[in-house]
């Protein structure tokens, strides 16, 4: 603690400003900062622990301690606070924002940079805020309606010819995304169309740049672009007005609010949620000297696979040349050649004999059919006698006398009359 000491100034000369206690000051006797916050803060501690009742609203974990924000519950009241990590350890685990909550809070007021917090020794739930009541409410409505299904979002481009913006004006948001775009793509184009980020004129001026940029045909992609702040600055993109418009937008739409920790509803309802400005720039175009690696990397793998198949064709070529076929395509000829010979006067000499069997055999069979054929027995001197129906004569009652016969020997036949039966006596063996 510092301690002033009050100086009897010179005749003539005002007191130093550390001397002067701020209810004495002047015109002509200013006090000093550090005298003044010194006061502030002795004032502050007599107030002593407040309890008090409040929604989380900001609850950021940094180094082990927690600082965030309280909001009356009934009110537009705010007040900061901070919470030590000891305190945080006796308090429970799944504290977070939106939860309504009691605490004991101490103001404590930092002389150095004049600002003004309160310590929480404790904290506990009574119950869930009303405000993310209505958000929970809201997130089960639209998720039972299919508006976070990922088969409804939409594929973003893989590079966007215009990017539209929606963001606020001259905002760090906006820097971001020019920035890291721009070296990512230096021929990336934007059409940018402001909008308040929070407050009332939040909804309606972004449903209203939605609409213009979904309208434009130029337009491929749409990223709507806030910086970090707490969940009560966030409200408008929860908003179900501005939910229902990003769902029913043609035009796909990516969703970059806050930073990490921060998860409005219109990041489950946009088509692509990005942690930052500054990711949905790297997640919307593609980073030029990325892609020139890539392609000098698919170049360079197509002229190793091509090199390696040329080769080995060549290679294989090589096998199929230095075969003795192929090498001395004549010697194939010539071993089939002499086979061929071979063949062939085998099959001749084959054929020959068949041939002289086969003759051997016909004239066989000829002789055995001329032995048995009545030819050879009218050689012999034989006649056949055929009646005019052609029945043969066996006996010699066929042939009663008158009757006509015709009569076959070895060369042609001839006609007959038959004179009767010649009776035994007759000469034996004489030609009928």
């Amino acid at each position: 603690m510092t301690s002033f000491q009050t100086a009897p100034g010179q005749p003539g000369q005002p007191a130093p400003p550390d001397a002067v206690h701020p209810r004495d000051s002047s015109p002509e006797s200013p006090t000093s900062v550090s005298r003044l916050n010194e006061t502030i803060r002795d004032f502050v501690q007599k107030w002593g622990a407040v309890w008090v009742e409040a929604e989380i609203t900001a609850w950021n974990l940094r180094g082990g301690h927690v600082f965030g924000r309280l909001k009356d519950a009934g009110g537009e009241g705010m007040l900061s606070f901070r919470m030590w990590s000891s305190t945080l350890q006796r308090t429970p685990d799944d504290l977070a924002v939106g939860d309504r909550v009691v605490a004991c809070v101490k103001p404590d007021y930092f002389v150095k940079t004049g600002d003004f917090s309160f310590t929480v020794s404790a904290m506990r739930h009574t119950g869930l805020g009303d405000q993310l009541a209505r958000l929970e409410k809201l997130r089960a409505t639209l998720r039972a309606e299919g508006l976070f299904d990922p088969a409804r979002k939409k594929p973003l481009p893989f590079l966007p010819h215009v990017i539209g913006l929606i963001t606020g004006e001259r905002s760090d948001a906006e820097k971001d995304v020019h920035r890291n775009a721009e070296l990512r793509w230096p021929h990336v184009r934007f059409r940018t169309v402001h909008a308040a980020v929070q407050g009332d004129r939040c909804v309606p001026e972004t449903i209203a740049a939605l609409a213009a940029l979904d309208a434009d045909p130029e337009v491929d992609v749409i990223v709507i672009a806030r910086g970090g702040g707490d969940p009560q600055t966030l409200l408008g993109f929860s908003d179900e007005r501005l939910l229902r418009a990003v769902a029913a937008a043609s035009t796909p739409i990516v969703s970059a609010i806050g930073h990490e920790n921060d998860h409005p509803l219109l990041d489950d309802v946009a088509d692509l949620r990005a942690s930052t400005p500054t990711d949905a720039a790297k997640r919307v175009v593609p980073d030029v000297s990325e892609q020139r690696a890539l392609v000098q990397q698919l170049r360079s793998r197509a002229r190793t696979r091509l090199t390696q198949r040329v080769a080995h064709d060549i290679h294989a070529l090589e096998q199929l040349r230095s075969r003795p076929v192929l090498r001395d395509p004549a010697s194939l000829l010539t071993n089939r050649s002499q086979e061929v010979f071979s063949l062939t006067s085998r099959g001749r000499e084959v054929v020959r004999r068949s041939w002289d069997a086969a003759a051997r055999t016909t004239a066989e069979l000829r002789a055995s059919l001329r032995a048995l054929s009545p030819g050879a027995t009218l050689d012999r001197g034989y006649a056949i006698a055929h009646l005019a129906d052609g029945v043969i004569v066996r006996d010699a009652a066929q042939a009663p006398s008158g009757a006509h016969v015709a009569v076959t020997v070895a060369r042609g036949s001839f006609a007959a009359r038959s004179e009767g039966e010649i009776p035994e006596s007759g000469q034996p063996g004489t030609p009928t």
